[in-house]
């Protein structure tokens, strides 16, 4: 899961980029007169064929996406990459059809392989064929020498709408390298991504990251129409055909349609990931870790079950490789959220605060499976160590077919607001009490929660407990009080762990025989 490329400065370089850094005079500038980008020829287009081809596909041998030049391409680092702008004069749709324009990455040594881009219009595609003349970079770049015409390009994205003044350098979406892809949520800032499948995470053996190597784009003739891009996905183990239709609202909403064949046996397989990254924040971090309070692009699994019930699960900077299940059927949703927006507990200006929550809404029933959490350990905020996906039940075989249809909302929050109130905080400790000696091996545990569910308890009319359990070891001392000069309500507790191995903690509010709150879990570890 973890990419080798630094991610906070690939965010800062896509930041940059859509941000519109002036270019300066040693810059090429585009050819005048050209035509905004240079098209193959017209051929028929569908998305059921694509289905069919993906289909096909899966039954022949995988062959591996073109790498053009990569004497040339492997020398095109992250400071040359990062040079490289391209030109929006040729964008796609810079002068319609389509409201919104699109543009392309180019090529490197973290994105060496071809993708080929489509145009869609009245059921034709026409191939976009790359040209280095679309891009401006320094005269001394190393991507002038990529001369191959048929290199292709390594990614695209949307801008903003042509009715807006500054769509030039704002992009609102992207898909760059596998199948992954992100979009900037309701407070304009990138940070966790989604993927189309995820296969072999975590496993003893490599994952498998399949690819995304064809993209067809058909564009919105106007702001409320939605962009629809089809995707043909190609990998050793699984082909597949998916259409994305993105609506750009007071975030993005994607609904996906997904069609996907295996072409071998797979041990772990996932559909609709989602990736993020988790370091520290206030419930753990290690003395003199780092001079930030928090650091991370989501801060909890949030999962509304198929029977209704709310959950939320903070994420955990582990000390190995971790796989959490979630067995379910049906779910109504899950999501990697992003809860803590105070500024004051990042202090950092990559807007820790603002990084997108992305919620998963199955639009099918997926029948019976498993919400799966992975968290891998890091000591640095460049790696994405956070994975969660939808593990169907069975094995998965080659031959066998799957098809999927959800929506994926990337807002400050979740969609559908809960009927109980929400934790917003999870802080441990030293166990015991304040001025007296501390037992070794004990723990304190204080949970917050918040919402409107909870404020008859400032009265007499509900009388409420928290209700805990934990897996193994004992629980002791557990009781409900206000936090001082808030509207948040707290359970404190202590355990005691009966041995080094993993606790899985399970906790909500109860009053009058219902619960008031969320059910909040956690994983614990003696460190």
């Amino acid at each position: 899961m973890s990419r080798r490329i630094s991610r906070r400065s690939f965010l800062r370089t896509s930041a940059a980029l859509s941000l519109g850094t002036p270019l300066l005079s040693h810059l090429l500038p585009a050819w005048a007169g050209q035509p905004p980008v240079n098209f193959g020829s017209s051929k028929p287009f569908s998305h059921e064929a694509l289905i069919e081809r993906a289909r096909a596909m899966s039954a022949g041998a995988y062959v591996p996406p073109p790498q053009p030049m990569p004497d040339v391409v492997q020398k095109i680092d992250y400071e040359a990459w990062g040079d490289i702008r391209y030109n929006t004069d040729h964008a796609l749709f810079a002068d319609g059809p389509s409201v919104y324009p699109v543009t392309f990455f180019h090529l490197g040594m973290f994105f060496q392989k071809s993708i080929k881009m489509h145009a869609v219009e009245a059921g034709k595609s026409r191939e976009i064929l790359y040209s280095n003349s679309y891009f401006n970079m320094s005269r001394d770049n190393v991507a002038h020498k990529l001369t191959d015409k048929s290199a292709g390009f390594a990614g695209f994205r949307l801008q903003e709408s042509r009715n807006h003044s500054d769509w030039r350098t704002q992009d609102w979406i992207a898909f760059l390298g596998a199948s992954y892809f992100r979009g900037i949520g309701a407070l304009n800032q990138y940070g966790l991504s989604a993927r189309g499948i995820i296969i072999d995470a975590a496993e003893p053996t490599p994952e498998e990251f399949p690819y995304f190597t064809e993209f067809y784009i058909q564009g919105a003739a106007k702001e409320s129409d939605p962009v629809i891009v089809y995707a043909l996905l190609d990998g050793a183990s699984v082909t597949g055909a998916y259409r994305f239709t993105i609506r750009r609202t007071e975030g993005i909403v994607q609904e996906v349609e997904a069609a996907v064949f295996l072409r071998q046996n797979v041990k772990r397989l996932g559909f609709a990931p989602l990736t993020s990254m988790y370091w520290f924040s206030d419930t753990a971090k290690r003395r003199i870790e780092d001079w930030r309070p928090e650091v991370h692009d989501s801060d909890g699994l949030a999962i509304w079950s198929g029977n209704g019930e709310r959950i939320w699960r903070p994420l955990i900077n582990q000390p190995f490789a971790v796989t959490s299940s979630f067995v379910d059927s049906n779910p109504k949703g899950f999501g990697l959220l992003q809860r803590d927006r105070d500024f004051e507990h990042y202090l950092d200006g990559v807007n820790y605060e603002r990084r997108p929550s992305l919620w998963v809404e199955p639009l099918d029933s997926w029948g019976n499976g498993a919400i799966q959490l992975i968290e891998l350990p890091t000591d640095d905020e460049i790696h994405d160590n956070i994975g969660a996906y939808w593990r169907p039940e069975g094995d998965a075989a080659a031959g066998a077919s799957y098809k999927l249809h959800y929506r994926l909302h990337w807002l400050a929050d979740e969609p559908y607001t809960a009927n109980v109130a929400r934790c917003v905080a999870t802080r441990i400790g030293r166990g015991g009490q304040p001025g007296k000696p501390r037992p070794q091996g004990v723990y304190k545990f204080e949970v917050e929660f918040a919402g409107p569910r909870l404020d008859p308890l400032w009265g007499d009319s509900v009388k409420a407990a928290p209700v805990i359990t934990a897996s193994r070891g004992r629980v002791e001392g557990a009781f409900l009080e206000p936090v001082p000069g808030t509207r948040r309500w707290r359970v404190l507790f202590d355990l005691i762990p009966e041995s080094a191995d993993a606790t899985e903690l399970r906790l909500f509010i109860q009053g009058n025989g219902e619960a008031l709150t969320e059910t909040w879990l956690y994983q614990f570890r003696q460190q």
